[in-house]
């Protein structure tokens, strides 16, 4: 079986693509990583995500702009906040038979590509709690014409997911677009998220077979960087309520800057095999009152 990871990145967030792919080579070296361009200005990162860490970039490049241009003819220019999310679709399509995508602000803490033997027994996969917090972020109370309480206690965050090639074809694709956009009172972009409501939906009407890996019979710990409760224990996180190390760590909607949630994790992660600086650009501090 053909198994391996996507990630969607441009130049911009080449720092935040560092850290998640040294993070991912320490504990797996072998695992192949395909880059699916988030924009046209995506050069350096295919340089030095590929000579560093073997990242290659996705074949059909052709395939993404035809689906982001079809995105734009169904919803409009301006409907979607950050519409080139929609770029990770191309999963459903390259080379991995079995796949796992994840978003460069996150780092992890083992070989994540082994939660994948969960699909022996499903077809989807994410893995977190983003479902406790109830529908905000993904639907409006209108989604209950459509879906059952059970299963929308199956919503899931957009930065972590995994499934197999071809189970949504690039019609499956257009047409869930096309439903949604004649029913955008079923979605919450209150927070201008973009992808996040349009998959849930895609996923919760045209897959069956889910699992939510949180749900395992031996519990599992959170992922989200706005939780406090997390402790280090060397180079990972330990969450104590269910006394188990992370497997990974998201900043989902938290700037990864100095002083944010979990700096001194993703600094130390970021910086593998290199001396950490003195000073970082992006830090503002006050002056100090004379």
């Amino acid at each position: 079986m053909n198994r391996g990871i996507y990630i969607t990145a441009n130049d911009k967030v080449i720092e935040q693509g560092i850290a998640l792919l040294k993070s991912i080579r320490k504990y797996d070296s072998d695992t192949p990583v395909i880059l699916i361009p988030y924009d046209d200005n995506y050069h350096t990162v295919v340089e030095r995500f590929s000579r560093d860490y073997g990242v290659k970039i996705y074949p059909d490049l052709e395939f993404i702009e035809r689906l982001s241009n079809k995105l734009q003819q169904i919803f409009g220019n301006k409907f979607f906040a950050r519409p080139n999310q929609f770029r990770k679709q191309a999963c459903w399509f390259g080379e991995f038979d079995e796949f796992l995508y994840i978003d460069t602000d996150i780092v992890v803490f083992d070989k994540i590509i082994d939660n994948l033997n969960y699909l022996n027994e499903y077809d989807f996969l994410c893995f977190d709690y983003q479902h406790l917090g109830g529908i905000k972020n993904i639907f409006t109370p209108e989604i209950y014409q459509v879906f059952s309480k059970d299963e929308l206690l199956e919503t899931f965050n957009g930065g972590w997911w995994a499934s197999k090639k071809n189970l949504i074809s690039e019609q499956d694709l257009y047409e869930t677009f096309a439903e949604c956009a004649a029913h955008p009172e079923y979605f919450d972009f209150s927070q201008k998220t973009s992808d996040q409501p349009i998959i849930n939906y895609m996923i919760l009407k045209r897959i069956k077979k889910r699992f939510n890996i949180v749900n395992r019979p031996e519990k599992a710990p959170g992922s989200w960087a706005g939780t406090s409760h997390f402790h280090q224990e060397g180079d990972k996180l330990i969450d104590p309520t269910v006394n188990q190390p992370l497997s990974y760590l998201h900043w989902a909607g938290i700037r990864i800057q100095p002083g944010c949630p979990y700096w001194d994790i993703w600094e130390d992660y970021r910086y593998i095999g290199e001396s950490k600086p003195t000073h970082y650009p992006q830090k503002t501090e006050r002056k100090k009152k004379v």
